[in-house]
């Protein structure tokens, strides 16, 4: 992406795209440091705070399809129930589930989506 695109996209797309590659960059570093610890826990709940932002923020995109919503806003959705899912392992100290549920929505919520923003005629295709 260019960055006159990023700048001229208007706020809502640019709290969407830092909230997104935050979440992505702080979603791979809890995936390499040791688990259960105090840094990890914190980096959670940062991670889980920027994709709430970046799902939350999707819903007022629709750059696509003006006025409606495009297909990619199916992990909108996805990405809520996810978050919802992992909170409630944890709480439930179900960790084995917590762990696939969280490299799932890494996966689902993140990296698929992010491919999809970069196909022709989307604002990150450069």
């Amino acid at each position: 992406m260019r960055l006159e695109a990023f700048i001229s996209a208007g706020p809502v797309i640019q709290a969407h795209l830092i909230a997104a590659l935050t979440a992505l960059a702080i979603g791979l570093t809890l995936y390499l440091l040791p688990k259960g610890r105090l840094p990890h826990r914190t980096l959670g709940i940062a991670c889980a705070t920027c994709l709430t932002v970046a799902a939350g923020t999707a819903m007022f995109i629709t750059r696509a399809n003006p006025g409606w919503w495009s297909v990619i806003h199916v992990f909108v959705p996805l990405t809520f129930a996810g978050l919802f899912g992992i909170v409630m392992a944890i709480r439930h100290r179900r960790w084995a589930y917590h762990r696939h549920a969280a490299r799932g929505l890494i996966f689902g919520a993140l990296l698929i989506p992010g491919l999809f923003a970069l196909l022709p005629g989307r604002l990150l295709n450069v």
